[in-house]
């Protein structure tokens, strides 16, 4: 384990966006308004009109737009973001945004998945969550793929991203064990990420249509049921191609690529301050 020079402590890594109390709190806000804008359907009473609510994606992407400025406002108001990290923040959002497209059709193979993995991983949870939400945002726009599933694939991104940067032993785990607990996560995550997005767009199915669709003020219980059996015959060969994906790509990638992430994040130096020395004229 290498050691901060002159300390002989073990060598923090730096985070591009620490979570600092109002970081906490927009982040508390917009996963709570994200919670609500998937789960609300399952809790609607039998008089609510689910149909009602098909176009409230635009109003859900113009309130997540101002709590994500929110996010990063808090950052930089606690000194957690630089220009050094916006220009990770760029860099790293475009290269997913560009990874996206490969396989993009092709049996749920999205490379991007791993890449938001490690960068949670080193960068943190507070600039994963950024990272993942601008990653799909720039990925919809080099796609053509606006819709109104953009908002909640934002959400759901950053979510997962973030989750990697909660994830134990940020400081001091390495080698093998972290690089099998990231692709464990990254198994598991992946299938999330799919169950929820099918959450996103399930409840506006023609209940008369098939019997696996939501039915507006059925006990909670039966629509849960209905819902997996739904993600088991429409998206499970998806995420599982997604998954096996992020695996292997962790698993032999994922070394170097962390090595080269945390390298750029010591020799940027997010967190020292920036100081100013008087020059004699």
């Amino acid at each position: 384990m290498k050691t901060a020079p002159g300390t002989g402590r073990p060598d923090r890594q730096a985070r591009a966006v620490r979570l600092g109390p109002r970081s906490v709190v927009a982040l508390l806000l917009v996963s709570a308004v994200g919670v609500a804008a998937f789960g609300w359907p399952l809790l609607a009473g039998p008089s609510s009109q689910v149909s009602a609510h098909a176009q409230d994606a635009p109003w859900l992407f113009a309130g997540l737009l101002v709590l994500l400025v929110g996010v990063v406002a808090a950052a930089v108001s606690e000194g957690g973001v630089g220009p050094k990290a916006v220009a990770m923040l760029g860099v790293l959002a475009a290269t997913g945004a560009a990874l996206r497209p490969i396989g993009a059709g092709t049996a749920g193979i999205e490379p991007m998945f791993f890449l938001m993995v490690l960068s949670g991983r080193v960068l943190g949870p507070g600039f994963g969550f950024v990272l993942g939400s601008v990653t799909m945002f720039a990925s919809a726009l080099l796609t053509g793929g606006v819709g109104p599933w953009m908002p909640f694939q934002m959400l759901s991104m950053g979510w997962f991203t973030m989750g990697a940067g909660l994830l134990p032993g940020p400081d001091r785990l390495r080698g093998r064990a972290e690089v099998l607990m990231l692709a464990a996560y990254g198994f598991l995550a992946a299938f999330a990420y799919g169950t929820v997005m099918n959450l996103a767009g399930w409840p506006f199915l023609d209940s008369l249509s098939s019997s696996v669709a939501f039915q507006a003020g059925a006990p909670l219980h039966e629509n849960l049921v209905r819902f997996l059996a739904y993600c088991l015959a429409t998206s499970l060969g998806w995420d599982l191609g997604r998954a096996a994906l992020t695996v292997v790509l962790t698993v032999t990638v994922g070394p170097a690529l962390l090595r080269a992430l945390r390298r750029a994040t010591r020799r940027a130096a997010f967190e020292a301050p920036v100081t100013f020395e008087a020059t004699e004229p």
